[in-house]
């Protein structure tokens, strides 16, 4: 993928209004979560509820449920189950099965114990496997991940993943917090970290999700209001191998999930307001066992200079947004705290670079680095694959 492509490529998505919104949806009716609670009180006559979740064709996410006569004590006590292809972009409707493979449990934070959540990973039928499944969909990027990880398993690869989102209004046009149709009064500078009505905007929305996160048992590590206004971010790690992508999407699930409960709609767009206004990222900390261990500096050296070696640049970026790098066109510029999409840079503390060294990790000679250069809407199955391809693969080839 050439990046002059890319940048010609990238005006098709200059749109800031994220896909996902509707403007008719604005009018409708508020529901009465209470009334809701009255059911969800009721016993659950020692029926657990699975919610089945997994990514759709616009890797989005989807889900579904069904009743369990128990809790199962692992994956493999979970049924595999199926959904209609053809109504999310994954198979024709002639022969529109898809299997749902469960990959991870999660506690659900929506309807509380025993029941669960479930990732799950897409797959073709085949009568004659076990289980009935067959090979994965095109739209499975979580086994080819899974695929690497385990291949460098000794390598003990960890990720903390801080995912940037944008609150919009229900209108799917007006950023929260922002006046209808205009601007904010201030530039951007007050909102980083902030707090006040007058800076920050949306803290329950993110407090509800930080909760829900931890009651769930994803590895989230914490949250902060970002530097445009409704803009937030949290991290999620550090995870080991394919668990970082696992928890990631259950995250953005849940997220999706509390903002249907307060009437708000969130955007993953890595640009979602053009101008002078921050992009959204998702900053993908790395580092393997050899790098944090005493002497690892030179190991993250050497991991940065394979990151920058020839072709590798356009490789990464067209694996860093799920439209081959036309998301990130838009948001790395050189401006706002990114790097130029064209060149790989690293350098220690600067934040204008591809590539993050910190400040402490220079100091003990051991630690992880900071690549910045993925988009707030990229796949982590894709990313912490394609990192861990090219910077532990060749150790082990």
């Amino acid at each position: 993928v050439k990046l002059g492509g890319i940048l010609t490529l990238a005006k098709r998505y200059i749109n800031p209004i994220p896909t996902t919104m509707n403007a008719q949806f604005s009018n409708t009716t508020k529901l009465d979560l209470s009334i809701q609670e009255r059911f969800l009180n009721l016993p659950n006559m020692g029926k657990v509820q699975a919610e089945y979740v997994w990514l759709g064709g616009g890797l989005e996410t989807r889900c579904k449920t069904r009743t369990l006569d128990k809790a199962p004590d692992s994956v493999d006590d979970l049924p595999v189950w199926n959904y209609d292809g053809s109504s999310t972009g994954q198979a024709p409707g002639e022969d529109s099965e898809v299997l749902l493979k469960p990959c991870a449990i999660f506690n659900d934070p929506f309807r509380g114990a025993p029941h669960i959540l479930v990732m799950c990973s897409a797959h073709l039928p085949d009568v004659d496997a076990p289980k009935g499944l067959g090979g994965p969909i095109p739209t499975n990027t979580r086994d080819k991940c899974l695929e690497i990880m385990e291949k460098v398993k000794d390598a003990e690869p960890w990720f903390g993943i801080e995912q940037e989102y944008t609150l919009f209004e229900a209108d799917g046009i007006t950023p929260f917090g922002w006046p209808k149709r205009g601007m904010p009064l201030k530039p951007q500078g007050p909102y980083y970290c902030s707090v006040g009505a007058e800076n920050a905007f949306g803290r329950p929305i993110v407090e509800s999700h930080y909760r829900a996160c931890i009651y769930a048992g994803i590895q989230i590590a914490g949250i902060n209001g970002e530097v445009m206004p409704g803009q937030w971010e949290y991290q999620v790690g550090p995870c080991t191998g394919i668990d970082s992508g696992d928890h990631l999407w259950m995250s953005r699930y849940i997220l999706g999930r509390v903002c249907e409960q307060f009437g708000v709609v969130v955007s993953f767009d890595p640009k979602p307001i053009p101008g002078d206004w921050n992009g959204a990222g998702c900053h993908t900390n790395f580092s393997t066992k050899a790098m944090r261990e005493d002497g690892g500096y030179d190991k993250i050296i050497e991991a940065l200079e394979r990151l920058g070696a020839p072709g590798k640049q356009e490789e990464h970026i067209a694996a860093y947004d799920p439209n081959g790098g036309a998301d990130n066109a838009r948001r790395l510029t050189g401006l706002h705290e990114t790097a130029s999409i064209e060149k790989f840079t690293y350098g220690v503390a600067n934040r204008g670079c591809s590539a993050r060294i910190p400040r402490m990790t220079e100091k003990e000679k051991k630690g992880y680095f900071e690549d910045r250069r993925p988009a707030s809407n990229m796949d982590p199955y894709v990313v912490t694959g394609k990192i861990v391809e090219t910077c532990v693969v060749p150790d082990y080839s």
